[in-house]
């Protein structure tokens, strides 16, 4: 099954191309990944970036491009590769599209998807110190759960379901 190209207010979530690699390249190579597993090189990128385009043919969910205007702004992803104990959505926006509700409006579109798919809840993993995405996450509705297992020990975790989230409406 390949992504499906879903739409926000301002962006389109589509699957990733080849070229959207390159992006990562640099958002990897920045300041903006300092709470990122970052790859060691463009060998272990590839490997981060193929399996979240391949999860959509092995698991039925993955990773969209978040396209605006024609550019990569960042990425929005529904994953869960072996060493996460849960099915997590996270987020990555480019330098230049941050602070302008994109990671809002892409995560929102996402939860939808993810709800409208009959999962019954996902979580967040994020760096403690990464104040702007716990914002984000709480500003989707998220709540924290710190009885949540987590596979990094400086993670919080925060969980997203159709009751807290607002379920499938909240994004029509």
């Amino acid at each position: 099954m390949p992504a499906p190209t879903l739409q926000t207010p301002r962006a389109t979530l589509r699957p990733h191309v080849l070229s959207d690699m390159d992006g990562f390249e640099a958002f990897y190579a920045s300041t903006r990944a300092t709470f990122m597993d970052a790859p060691k090189n463009r060998t272990h990128l590839w490997y981060g970036f193929s399996s979240e385009v391949g999860s959509w043919d092995l698991m039925g969910f993955g990773a969209w491009a978040i396209d605006v205007d024609g550019q990569l702004a960042g990425q929005v992803a529904i994953t869960h590769p072996p060493h996460f104990p849960e099915r997590e959505l996270g987020w990555i926006i480019f330098d230049g599209f941050e602070g302008r509700g994109y990671a809002f409006e892409a995560a929102s579109v996402a939860l939808h998807w993810a709800w409208e798919q009959g999962m019954p809840t996902l979580v967040s993993y994020i760096d403690h110190r990464n104040a702007r995405s716990i914002a984000l996450a709480r500003r989707l509705g998220a709540e924290l759960d710190p009885q949540a297992a987590t596979y990094d020990t400086v993670d919080v975790v925060y969980r997203h379901s159709p009751d807290t989230d607002g379920g499938p409406e909240a994004y029509a």
